[in-house]
């Protein structure tokens, strides 16, 4: 099942065109990297996925939205579905890992304390973390601090990750972690996009291949 269909899509940023010609589709359960130069429109991409950034023209899908015609009251809907990883970690520093976590899904609508915390106890086994929930952020390494906004992003049970730098400020080993990973939660089913400057490691883990150039989407 198609969880992106883009065809000849435009994307602007304060009237300027950004990218345009835009056409690629991702299915459930695929994993694919977008790589690119700074400044080649890899953010953008992104931004236009969770509705940030309009659809000047062309059609674009995600998760059975017409983002060219969204309405302002669907977007909350829409990204309910979609899963973010940062490479700043945009944790909160005051509260603990297991209160960032029940911070969003509070946010989110879930009522039921139980559950909440039922949740939060499956996503950070599922990352590894289960033994540090009751830690501040500063107290966490980086590789920890990353797989916990894993864990975040996962909380939804997201049909879409979008991943944006996640190893940019890890060290090499870690980084290989984290998207081995990212790579496990595709295999599963979630789709899931990884922009990245780390070339090396996609030879590391390969995966399909999407390049941001000449203001345009090349699959490579």
């Amino acid at each position: 099942m198609k969880v992106i269909e883009y065809n000849n899509v435009e994307l602007m940023r304060q009237e300027l065109t950004v990218l345009t010609s835009v056409t690629f589709t991702l299915d459930e359960g695929s994993l694919a990297y977008l790589i690119g130069r700074v400044g080649s429109g890899k953010s953008t991409l992104l931004k236009s996925i969770y509705a940030e950034v309009p659809v000047a023209s062309g059609s674009a899908q995600v998760l059975d939205y017409d983002l060219t015609a969204i309405r302002r009251r669907d977007i909350p809907f829409l990204r309910r579905n979609i899963g973010y990883v940062f490479q700043d970690f945009q944790l909160l520093t005051d509260r603990t890992v297991y209160d960032n976590l029940d911070f969003v899904l509070e946010a989110t609508g879930w009522t039921d304390r139980a559950a909440r915390e039922q949740r939060i106890e499956e996503v950070l086994r599922s990352v590894g973390m289960t033994h540090k929930s009751y830690k501040m952020p500063h107290r966490l390494s980086g590789g920890e601090q990353q797989r916990v906004v894993i864990a975040r992003a996962l909380l939804n049970s997201p049909r879409l990750i979008l991943a944006d730098e996640p190893t940019g400020n890890l060290d090499p080993d870690t980084g290989d972690q984290i998207i081995n990973l990212l790579h496990a939660i595709a295999a599963k089913g979630t789709a899931v996009i990884i922009a990245t400057h780390n070339l090396p490691l996609i030879d590391r883990f390969p995966g399909r291949v999407l390049r941001c150039a000449d203001k345009t989407i090349i699959e490579e």
